[in-house]
C-alpha cells in the first residue's frame, strides 16, 4: 500500500530517501554467519546500503562476537573505530562465557564505541533470568544503559513473562527488545504499559501486517526503534513497512530518527547543534 498522502512516503518514493527523514537502525550485525549469503556483510557495503537511504547511524553487534566472545569484540572496536560517523557497537554477552569485569572495563575503556549490551537468549539457550546475566543488568540498571534483547513470542528465554520479570527488577535499564515479542504481538504491547524501560525495535515485524499499528496503538509511536538485522535484510525493505503501515507521517517520523535522536541524546551521543552523532562528553 503506498500512502499517496504522505509527503514523507512519496519523497522516499521518488528519491528512495529524505532528506527531512535521517535513519537510525538499532539493530544490526556484520561479517559472515556460516555458509550464509550476505552480499552486505562487510561495513564498507553496509555503508553503500546507508548513504542511499540517508542512515545516520547504525548500531550493529558482529556474528563472530555472538558467536565467540571476549576474543571477537575487537572486530567490533575496530569497526567504529574506522568508521565512527557511521556504526556503534553493542557489546555481545554470552552467558557463563563473556566475562564481566573484562567488559565493564572494556566499555569504560571505549565509551565511544558501544552503545550497551546485546543479549541474545534464545540463540544462547539461557533465559534473560538467569545469574549468568545478572552482574551486567545490574550494571546497566546502575548506569542507565541500554541492551539490544533478542525477543520472541512464547519464548522460555526472552518471551512476555521473562522479560517483564527483568524489567521490572531493573527499571533504570533500558531495554531496547528486538522483533517486539514476535508472534506474541499484543502481550508484548501490553507489557510496555507496565514497564516504561521498554522501547521496542522492528526488525522483523514487516512479516505480519498490522504489527506495527498495534504497537502504535498500545504504547505509542513514541516507544517503537527502527531496525532491519542489516544485513540480513535490506534497509529500503524496513523502511518501506513503516511507510505503507496504518499511521501517520508524525508516527514515521518518530520510528525513523526521533525515537533514536532521543535516546542518543540521553545516553550523550547525539546534538542537535550539528544534527550527528557524537561522543559522549
Amino acid at each position: 500500500m503506498i500512502n499517496i498522502g504522505s509527503a514523507l512516503t512519496m519523497a522516499f518514493w521518488d528519491n528512495g530517501m529524505a532528506d527531512f527523514c535521517p535513519i537510525y537502525d538499532f539493530h544490526a550485525h556484520m561479517h559472515e554467519l556460516s555458509d550464509m549469503y550476505m552480499p552486505s556483510r562487510e561495513p564498507e557495503a553496509m555503508i553503500e546500503t546507508m548513504l542511499r537511504c540517508n542512515t545516520k547511524l547504525t548500531v550493529f553487534c558482529s556474528h563472530m562476537a555472538l558467536n565467540f566472545a571476549e576474543c571477537e569484540e575487537e572486530y567490533n572496536l575496530n569497526v567504529v573505530r574506522r568508521y565512527p560517523q557511521y556504526f556503534k557497537a553493542y557489546h555481545a554477552v554470552i552467558p557463563n562465557k563473556t566475562d564481566f569485569q573484562i567488559t565493564r572495563r572494556r566499555i569504560e575503556d571505549n565509551a565511544s564505541c558501544y552503545l550497551g549490551f546485546k543479549f541474545h537468549c534464545d540463540g544462547h539457550k539461557t533465559a534473560l533470568t538467569d545469574p549468568a546475566y545478572a552482574p551486567f543488568l545490574e550494571y546497566m540498571d546502575h548506569r542507565g544503559l541500554p541492551a539490544l534483547l533478542h525477543t520472541w513470542g512464547h519464548s522460555e528465554y526472552n518471551g512476555v513473562d521473562v522479560i517483564k520479570t527483568v524489567a521490572k527488577k531493573y527499571p533504570n535499564a533500558i531495554f531496547i527488545c528486538g522483533h517486539s515479542f514476535h508472534g506474541d504481538w499484543r502481550r508484548g504491547a501490553e507489557l510496555g504499559l507496565e514497564c516504561p524501560n521498554l522501547y521496542y525495535e522492528l526488525t522483523a515485524v514487516m512479516d505480519d501486517y498490522g504489527a506495527i499499528e498495534l504497537l502504535c496503538d498500545t504504547v505509542g509511536s513514541e516507544r517503537v526503534l527502527f531496525g532491519t538485522d542489516l544485513p540480513w535484510f535490506d534497509t529500503h525493505h524496513g523502511i518501506g513497512a513503516v511507510l505503507s503501515a496504518d499511521i501517520n507521517d508524525e508516527d514515521r517520523h518518530n520510528i525513523l530518527h526521533r525515537n533514536g535522536e532521543k535516546l542518543l541524546r540521553k545516553l550523550g551521543y547525539w546534538s542537535s547543534d550539528i544534527n550527528n552523532v557524537i561522543c559522549p562528553p
